[in-house]
């Protein structure tokens, strides 16, 4: 999460002044077509396809709320989801719109000043790259050669339109009559002109080329894409890296897509801009495309803003399949048990245009419902190449499918592949783990790059899947953690995957709120509580959770809205008393089982041995 510094440098105060300034009305009304409707405003909702309007706006609440699909949130929660900007984006957006610079108080006047700098070449970049898209688009409509050429890929105007098409002519300084100084840094900075080292003569890059405008979620031309209109070579050119366009992060197509992608529930992942284009005039508006470059974590991150169901489209050739096994270890770290991802091989002698001309828009539909399920590519991707037959193919497949499995966000998901595995290498579970590392594992960061990834092994540690009573001592114990995680949810990184577990197994509402906590961090990563309290609006935990923050023994004189500084010690002292209760609930629990059960003596002695090890820790003096 790229932005993650940032959002816990951002004081509460600021957002809160800036929500009471914003006119959500005027900041919905935007992309919203709104209508008086008694102390409210009434709209077809952006979330989802509707005809009667189910969607209000409360300029008396300042907040946005649809009857239909449930979608609701302020100004900030607005931006996030419609635009797909992340928290920090939305609060540097709004506070633009209202003339108010985010406080960033940590940072020295000179970063602040580079910051401010880099800001203002970014949005410079961008106007001098829409001046260019202008101009590209004129191109297009006096060139009947480049109008042909669409024609004859089955574009029509209002498709060319819609995506801001254009033609960048055969001249070498075409650009010099848009640029009348054409020795700007900027042109050759926004990587629309290219300077020879040798000689340092200039000329653009782009030339006798069909353009593709590729926009950020804010609607911004970051950079664009060319393709040869003959046989020359290379057939796509992109923009380079520049201080806007990353193509790790971009993906062509997503702003045209944003209402499509929640109108069709799903959103098509392709391999190049003529597919998104393709596809969108076939029916399908709902398509994006990586730019020249594989899938990234990044890519299936911002996708996932928009969407819970992502469907990767690929040729079935050993090329297509080589792309696939990419956007599976991109895709890994986000499916959680609420998202869908699937994978599309299409027939090698068709991309997805040909396909729905040839066989038309419901066989191609009913072709993205049978898509291939993550959890059947992951089987068959750590299957590959091996003979399940034998012990020795079992063995490589393990080996595999191993790290695939530990991308995995904890869930059901995770389990039931941990399940199936286990039964295709014909070994139990607990065998897998011990073979994985996963049961050595215990304490120290997930897979994932966080701790909160439990490993179904560690659910032994008290009993699987118990609700712990826990006493008075342990409930205030658990609030102390609870409170400090809700002010700075990086707390939650500082806690052991076996913390997590015990924490989420509390009884309610304690342990609601933190299995919603350990799956906000999971799919989020840092945030602050202004954002957290939206999405706790409504949940059962909801007065738990304020009435935690509201408390005031944690909280350091003259910073009461900024988020806090943790305490690691003093949380490693809450969970070893949380730790020693549960501890003990389950040494009674075992303690009353049959002495005919195999695993009692074991078990026992296990529980005991960790509940000394937890008392000698506690010890003054003992070594953290």
């Amino acid at each position: 999460m790229e932005h993650a510094a940032l959002t816990v440098a951002i004081p509460q105060n600021f957002i809160q002044e800036l929500l009471a300034r914003a006119d959500i009305v005027e900041i919905v009304g935007r992309y919203v077509q709104l209508k008086k409707g008694g102390a409210n405003f009434l709209g077809l909702c952006p979330f989802h396809g509707e005809k009667t309007p189910s969607f209000t706006v409360s300029p008396s609440k300042q907040f946005y709320h649809c009857f239909g699909c449930g979608k609701n949130g302020n100004a900030i929660g607005f931006l996030m989801d419609y635009a797909g900007m992340n928290f920090v984006e939305a609060v540097k957006d709004l506070a633009g719109q209202y003339g108010m610079q985010v406080p960033e108080d940590d940072r020295s006047p000179a970063d602040r000043a580079r910051e401010a700098e880099q800001r203002q070449k970014q949005a410079t970049l961008t106007d001098v790259l829409e001046k260019a898209g202008a101009a590209y688009r004129k191109h297009l409509k006096a060139s009947p050669r480049a109008i042909a050429y669409l024609k004859g890929r089955g574009v029509s105007g209002e498709i060319a339109r819609q995506f801001g098409l254009g033609y960048a002519p055969e001249g070498w300084r075409t650009l010099a009559s848009v640029f009348p100084e054409y020795d700007d840094p900027l042109l050759a900075e926004s990587g629309l002109v290219i300077v020879n080292e040798e000689d340092g003569k200039r000329y653009d890059r782009f030339r006798d080329r069909i353009m593709f405008p590729i926009r950020n979620v804010k609607g911004e031309c970051i950079g664009f894409g060319g393709r040869v209109l003959g046989d020359g070579t290379p057939k796509y050119l992109n923009s380079p890296e520049t201080p806007v366009f990353s193509k790790g992060r971009e993906l062509y197509g997503l702003w045209e897509a944003r209402n499509a992608l929640r109108e069709q529930g799903y959103v098509l992942v392709t391999e190049g801009y003529m597919d998104v284009i393709g596809l969108a005039q076939l029916g399908f508006p709902n398509a994006v495309a990586t730019l020249g470059t594989a899938c990234t974590t990044d890519h299936v991150q911002k996708l996932f803003r928009f969407t819970d169901n992502v469907v990767f489209s690929f040729d079935g050739d050993a090329a297509g399949r080589r792309a696939a096994r990419k956007a599976l270890d991109g895709a890994l770290p986000y499916a959680t048990d609420v998202r869908t991802v699937k994978f599309l091989f299409l027939p090698p002698e068709h991309d997805p245009d040909s396909y729905i001309r040839e066989y038309g828009q419901d066989a191609f539909a009913r072709f993205v419902r049978q898509a291939v399920p993550l959890s059947e590519f992951l089987m068959d991707a750590a299957a590959e190449g091996c003979d399940l037959g034998t012990a020795e193919g079992r063995s490589r497949m393990v080996s595999n499918a191993g790290p695939l499995w530990k991308l995995l966000p904890e869930g059901a998901l995770r389990k039931q592949l941990l399940g199936a595995i286990a039964e295709r290498a014909q070994l139990g579970e607990l065998d897998l783990l011990e073979l994985w590392g996963v049961a050595r594992a215990q304490g120290k960061p997930a897979s994932r790059g966080g701790k909160g990834s439990e490993s179904p092994y560690k659910r032994r540690a008290y009993g699987a899947g118990t609700r712990h009573a826990i006493k008075p001592k342990a409930i205030a114990m658990a609030e102390h953690i609870g409170r400090a995680v809700l002010r700075n949810s990086q707390a939650w990184d500082l806690l052991t995957n076996e913390d997590h577990h015990v924490l989420c197994e509390l009884q309610s509402p304690h342990g609601d709120l933190f299995s919603w906590i350990d799956t906000r961090f999971h799919e989020h990563g840092v945030e602050p509580w202004a954002v957290l309290q939206l999405g706790i609006d409504g949940q059962p935990f909801a007065e738990l959770a304020g009435r935690l923050v509201a408390l005031d023994d944690l909280q350091p004189t003259g910073r009461a809205h900024e988020v806090e500084e943790v305490d690691e010690a003093a949380l490693r002292r809450s969970m070893a008393a949380i730790h020693l209760d549960a501890l003990a609930e389950e040494i009674a629990r075992v303690g009353k089982l049959p002495a005919s059960d195999s695993d009692r003596v074991e078990r026992l002695y296990e529980l005991s041995r960790k509940q000394k090890a937890l008392l000698e820790a506690q010890k003054p003096g003992a070594k953290a």
